[in-house]
């Protein structure tokens, strides 16, 4: 069992900077073990909220990148074949519920609806995952808590959760941070001046001011992280821009204009 679920613990502090009372709010929804939706643009911090308290926490973290081809199977296990006949391997959830680890579903609205139903008895009282294949039924451990996350920017009619599923949650709304705080944490993360992040932050702001008007998505918190790590190594700034901020999220010619334009201005 050690040897299983040791391999998920996370040892060394993610840095996180909190932004609000998030971390308060979680702490409160973990000590009852509610379910928790985290809703927010890519590469804003879910993932890394989710890292840091499960370290707070002490608590094995497993993460599933969810897809569009993810089974059920994915999930909770399978029968497997090998030298020795057939044997059952359990799936990242399966092992979550049994050992009491955080299981994090990553952008969950990219899985199928019917395979996001599976967790339906694990979120409400019952607290039980069944291995139908298995003929199993897996009682949550008390430690074990389910968290999923996706952008709601991305909601479609053909990609959005079910009310039977949202329902079961409680929810933390995640956004980029105001500006002192992103320079702070772009800074940190990169190793760049405050003054560089800054400027990075700058360039940020006003391509989120294009989203829905010709930008699908603005540019992300990770990205800027990117970006100051090729110029923490020496990379020209208005190169480094070009290669983490702006040919990334559009091929359009006028738009790329655009946001070469902005880093321009501040490079």
């Amino acid at each position: 069992m050690n040897d299983m679920i040791s391999q998920y613990r996370i040892e060394q502090e993610p840095y996180y900077r909190t932004v609000a009372d998030e971390v308060d709010l979680y702490e409160a929804a973990y000590s009852v073990r509610m379910p928790m939706m985290l809703k927010g643009p890519t590469g804003c911090g879910k993932t890394r909220f989710v890292e840091y308290m499960a370290w707070k926490l002490s608590k094995p973290l497993i993460t599933v990148a969810c897809n569009e081809d993810m089974t059920a199977s994915d999930l909770v296990g399978r029968f497997l074949l090998d030298a020795n006949g057939t044997r059952w391997q359990d799936g990242p959830l399966a092992i979550a519920a049994r050992f009491g680890a955080i299981c994090y579903l990553d952008e969950v609205v990219e899985a199928r609806q019917d395979t996001t139903v599976v967790i339906h008895p694990l979120t409400d009282n019952r607290r039980v995952l069944p291995l139908e294949k298995k003929g199993e039924l897996i009682h949550a451990h008390p430690d074990f808590q389910l968290v999923i996350s996706y952008n709601p920017g991305y909601q479609s009619l053909m990609k959005d959760l079910k009310q039977s599923t949202k329902q079961r949650f409680g929810a933390l709304d995640f956004n980029y941070p105001d500006h002192a705080i992103e320079t702070e944490i772009v800074s940190h993360e990169t190793g760049v001046t405050p003054e560089v992040a800054s400027k990075l932050v700058s360039i940020a702001e006003r391509a989120r001011n294009l989203k829905g008007h010709g930008l699908d998505e603005g540019i992300s918190t990770r990205m800027l992280i990117y970006a100051g790590s090729l110029i923490a190594t020496g990379v020209d700034p208005v190169k480094a821009c070009r290669v983490t901020l702006v040919r990334p999220i559009t091929d359009d010619p006028d738009m790329r204009d655009a946001l070469d334009a902005a880093v321009n201005t501040f490079f």
